[in-house]
């Protein structure tokens, strides 16, 4: 075949494995052979709608066989595919689809209002909708169904570009990192590779596939693979145990707050999770609360720690190491590397924190239409075997080689000269019984120059006030570490992959005095 992208994969997986279910979604299924010919079917008829090599197709809608037959469709094309976060407004979305100069949008009728007006701001040229014809508006399945269902074989290297994600823009407008298809292939045999998927695999996804971890993490190494996908459109974590018992679920990717969810469901105790075989967690380190209590279950966590830019899997621990190393997130994938370095460009010794940068074919290209940020996230560690990208995050290793991100760089603040990691404060805030989610931010202060602030979230029921919780820490940390204030709130602002998004937590509670004279900063 001449097509060397992911876009040939239904094709190649219709000629091995034809039967097998390759995506459940409500009452429906789809066999590889099902898949391969509405994916023929949708890249002729996006190619007689004009849409060609290089062109973008963007897709917004939940998690749906449509997202899937988009992207490979375009694949087919050498068109590029744009996923779009179905939690931005109009104006967010028009920007994504301006910047990237998408052609086309596909989208669900739950996104249809936000669609159309996005659409018509970007300039985009067709609208895709899942529901049906309107004005204006091609139908889905009447368009897919009018494609033809013969060999499609345009060139595609692996090193042309795939897809553009967009970053959750949590410091500032999102930027488009661009993917390759060797990319999207690498990361998928690092996860092949490092969490043993099979043939037989039923994976569970139940993340947004606009995200990287729901697509490029589970849903395309298990089709790689020739595995099932079932997907759901959102999380609910008593459908996700009634779906992992009926389905029989293997495998399945989730954020802390989504396994916490789970267990806090009166059926967890009786629910059947026999089938599964492993857990993947990212976008936060597991509370060692929630290690025990699956551990009790018989069931054991990997984590993983990795960014969009990456495709996204840096670094994995197996659920053989959890226990053994706490608190780490692994060492690099097979075929990828990671340095951490100093301020002034050194490797950092064993337990020294630096920056981590990363570098593998899983890697980035750049960003879409953005030199100067492309230049600024290579720039560092170009001099020791190539382009390194900058990750932005904190870490130390140990001496086996396993790392334990501290905080991101930007989150740092100084106090009295002191450097101060949020994330190592919100690791102990948590051992506090009465603490269920916690961020620490640096606010003002006029002798320290910065202190911590600490923005809370108690478990239901519980009672704590500031004392009690900072007095935990007494003894614990190091007395210019400890905050200074805290406040109790009922909820945290996210991204819609679960990640609280701290630029929000500052505007929102740095304002106020940050002196409280039963505390002592030193």
């Amino acid at each position: 075949m001449l097509n060397q992208g992911i876009g040939s994969w239904p094709t190649r997986r219709a000629r091995k494995t034809p039967d097998r279910v390759a995506l459940v979604h409500e009452d429906r299924s789809w066999t590889y052979s099902e898949l391969h010919q509405r994916v023929l079917r949708l890249a002729h008829s996006l190619r007689e709608l004009g849409v060609g090599r290089g062109d973008r197709i963007a897709y917004l809608g939940p998690n749906h066989p449509a997202f899937l037959e988009t992207l490979f469709a375009a694949g087919l094309l050498g068109a590029v595919f744009v996923p779009l976060n179905t939690r931005l407004a109009a104006p967010e979305l028009a920007y994504n689809l301006s910047d990237s100069g998408s052609v086309v949008l596909v989208h669900a009728p739950e996104q249809a209002r936000a669609a159309r007006a996005a659409a018509d701001e970007a300039a985009v040229r067709h609208r895709i909708a899942l529901d049906g014809p309107d004005e204006g508006v091609l139908g889905y399945e009447e368009f897919l169904a009018g494609g033809a269902v013969v060999p499609l074989d345009e060139v595609v290297a692996p090193q042309d570009t795939c897809m553009i994600m967009y970053t959750s823009g949590t410091t500032g407008r999102p930027k488009g990192a661009v993917l390759s298809h060797a990319n999207i292939i690498w990361n998928s045999v690092n996860v092949l590779v490092d969490t043993d998927l099979t043939g037989d695999e039923v994976t569970l996804v139940v993340a947004p596939l606009f995200h990287t971890a729901g697509l490029n993490m589970t849903c395309l190494p298990t089709l790689l693979k020739g595995g099932r996908v079932v997907l759901l459109g959102s999380f609910d974590a008593e459908r996700v145990l009634e779906t992992i018992e009926y389905q029989r679920v293997t495998y399945m990717f989730g954020v802390p707050t989504m396994y916490d969810a789970m267990a806090a469901r009166p059926r967890w105790a009786t629910t059947d999770l026999s089938s599964l075989r492993t857990l993947n967690c990212g976008g936060a380190p597991v509370p060692a609360r929630t290690i025990a209590t699956y551990l009790a279950r018989g069931l054991a966590f990997s984590q993983g720690y990795g960014m969009t830019e990456a495709s996204p899997g840096v670094l994995f621990l197996d659920r053989e190491q959890v226990s053994a190393k706490a608190g780490s997130v692994g060492v690099p994938h097979f075929f990828t590397d990671i340095r951490v370095v100093l301020p002034d460009g050194r490797d950092a010794e064993p337990g020294q924190r630096g920056e981590v940068l990363v570098q593998g074919p899983n890697v980035m290209t750049g960003y879409w239409g953005r030199p100067q940020d492309t230049e600024a996230a290579f720039s560092a560690g170009a001099g020791a075997g190539g382009h390194w990208l900058r990750t932005g995050d904190v870490a130390r290793t140990d001496g086996d080689g396993y790392a334990y991100i501290v905080d991101r760089v930007k989150d740092m603040f100084v106090s009295g000269g002191e450097n101060v990691y949020p994330a190592e404060v919100e690791e102990v805030l948590l051992t506090h019984p009465a603490v269920a989610e916690c961020v620490v931010i640096g606010v003002p202060d006029p002798v320290w120059g910065e202190v911590g602030r600490a923005v809370v979230i108690l478990e239901p029921g519980a009672r704590a006030d500031e004392h009690g919780i900072l007095g935990h820490l007494h003894g614990r940390l190091a007395k210019y570490k400890i905050p200074k204030s805290v406040i109790v709130t009922d909820t945290l602002p996210r991204t819609a992959s679960g990640k609280i998004i701290k630029l929000t937590v500052r505007d929102t509670y740095a304002d106020g005095p940050a002196d409280h004279p039963h505390h002592p900063h030193r």
